[in-house]
Order: C-alpha cells, then sequence, then structure tokens
C-alpha cells in the first residue's frame, strides 16, 4: 500500500491556478504509477491524471486536457498537479492514489480545490 498526503488546495477565481502535491510514503512509490482523482458534491470519485514510474507515459481526463500537468518527483516520494485556467466545474477534493488503486486501498483526506469568484 501506498500512504499519502495531499495538499496545496485553495480558493480561486475561473482562470486562476494552483499547483497540488502529494507526498507518499512507501518503498514502492518510485515503481508504480500514480494518478489524482477528484470528487465533487454529490458526484462520484472520477480520474484526472496519471503518470507511470518513469513518467513515460501520461494520461488526462478530457476535461482538463491542456491546463492540467502531472509531473512527479521519485527521490522526493511526490507527485504535482499544476492547474491552470481553473473553472468552477474544476471544484472538488482531489485525491492521489496508485494507478490504478489497489483492490480495497485507502485514501488519503484530499485537499479541497473551490473555483468561484
Amino acid at each position: 500500500q501506498v500512504q499519502v498526503v495531499e495538499s496545496g488546495g485553495g480558493l480561486v477565481q475561473p482562470g486562476g491556478s494552483l499547483r497540488l502535491s502529494c507526498a507518499a510514503s512507501g518503498s514502492i512509490f518510485r515503481f508504480i504509477a500514480m494518478g489524482w482523482y477528484r470528487q465533487a458534491p454529490g458526484k462520484a470519485r472520477e480520474f484526472v491524471a496519471s503518470m507511470t514510474s518513469g513518467g513515460g507515459s501520461i494520461k488526462y481526463v478530457d476535461s482538463v486536457k491542456g491546463r492540467f500537468t502531472i509531473s512527479r518527483d521519485n527521490a522526493n516520494n511526490t507527485v504535482y498537479l499544476q492547474m491552470n485556467n481553473l473553472k468552477p466545474e474544476d471544484t472538488a477534493v482531489y485525491y492521489c492514489n496508485k494507478d490504478p488503486p489497489f483492490p480495497g486501498a485507502s485514501w488519503g483526506q484530499g485537499t479541497q480545490v473551490t473555483v468561484s469568484s
């Protein structure tokens, strides 16, 4: 399992930017794909972006392509999500986890992103 702590969320106006961080524990971090997920009020958690261990394969959900960038620092067990041109529909709690998550995996507390004027 991978234990994670997400941070970097906040309140931002439409068009603004935020950079989320995910600090992970566990020696397997550098060997696994990591992803960002989000859950908006009243909706199911959805996949946002992922990156393989070496960065050779990156995926994004269509709604964030061209606006969000995932990156990772294997030396420091951290994965990032740079979010630009934020929209109100990006409002959600953002989580990171293995991609795909282990069956029955636990989730961190997430970090709240609110996009509002």
